[in-house]
């Protein structure tokens, strides 16, 4: 399982940028591996720090979730994360 070797904020960090650049475009992608790194952080507490349920936030963050922007800035900041861009 991925969330087992997430355990640094580099780690987070580099396999974010790897899914997004294997996955360009690809919302469930992303919000797949943010859930898996909530997995690796602690789910019960992520749901805690945005204010979403724990079931809710499990929804939305899997393969076939649809979560809406506004839930995906949420998780990101409750995990300490900065959404970035640059020029492709």
């Amino acid at each position: 399982d991925a969330a087992d070797y997430l355990k640094s904020d580099e780690a987070v960090a580099a396999y974010l940028d790897a899914v997004m650049d294997d996955s360009p475009g690809d919302a469930g992608a992303l919000a797949k591996a943010l859930g898996t790194v909530a997995r690796a952080r602690n789910m019960s507490q992520l749901a805690r720090d945005t204010g979403l349920s724990r079931e809710g936030l499990l929804r939305a963050l899997s393969a076939s979730g649809n979560p809406s922007l506004a839930t995906l800035l949420k998780v990101a900041q409750a995990l300490g994360l900065k959404l970035r861009f640059a020029p492709g």
